[in-house]
């Protein structure tokens, strides 16, 4: 039987999961991803090959978790942004585009914009689909109290400035010295979008 790490099975299987994180950083710094495959990511994370297919049944599944995992703490925090109601809601986008992006930084959530490295589901089952429900609902407080101007379909809206955002997190991706720059010019299109404009 192999030996637990940490004080209890969740500990362990949450250090075993930082350990696969990293090997796979590690590998994507070293290699393309098409090169990469499970017996690499099991022995950078000093894992048997079957004990790492315990976690995923394959590499596209083994993305998708970590994606999961990576990208949680990002959607925890875009949902504290979010909640903070007596703020003002382009002040709450604002910060909510700075905090999605630097997420974006992460190799692993990168992952996500190469063709064929992972189906990553839409709607609600996306990693992200919290984030999009939260943004929805800042958009909506903000036309609720006059900030934002009336875009008819918030759906439809927050969806097609998501676009934005995806080129940010390529942009950051191919060049992570862009990143206060993306982020800058990201803030800049999604507000002009939602801004009143004067009558």
């Amino acid at each position: 039987m192999p030996r637990i790490r940490g004080a209890s099975i969740e500990e362990h299987h949450e250090m075993v999961w930082a350990d696969i994180a990293e090997a796979v950083r590690r590998l994507l710094r070293e290699r393309d991803y098409d090169s990469i495959n499970m017996g690499h990511i099991a022995a950078g994370a000093g894992l048997a090959r079957n004990t790492l297919y315990n976690y995923a049944g394959d590499k596209g599944a083994l993305v998708l978790a970590l994606t999961r995992r990576v990208g949680r703490p990002a959607v925890e925090r875009v949902a504290a942004v979010a909640a903070r109601s007596a703020d003002p809601a382009a002040e709450r986008m604002r910060e909510i585009i700075a905090v999605v992006l630097e997420a974006f930084r992460d190799q692993i959530l990168q992952l996500m914009f190469l063709p064929g490295s992972a189906e990553t589901p839409k709607g609600p089952d996306s990693p992200f689909h919290e984030i999009v429900v939260e943004v929805e609902n800042v958009v909506r407080a903000g036309i609720g109290r006059g900030e934002f101007r009336d875009v008819g379909d918030v759906r439809l809206t927050v969806e097609l400035l998501s676009g934005v955002m995806r080129s940010g997190a390529e942009r950051i991706g191919r060049d992570p010295a862009a990143f206060t720059g993306t982020v800058r010019t990201a803030r800049e299109i999604i507000l002009a979008s939602l801004t009143r404009r004067p009558d």
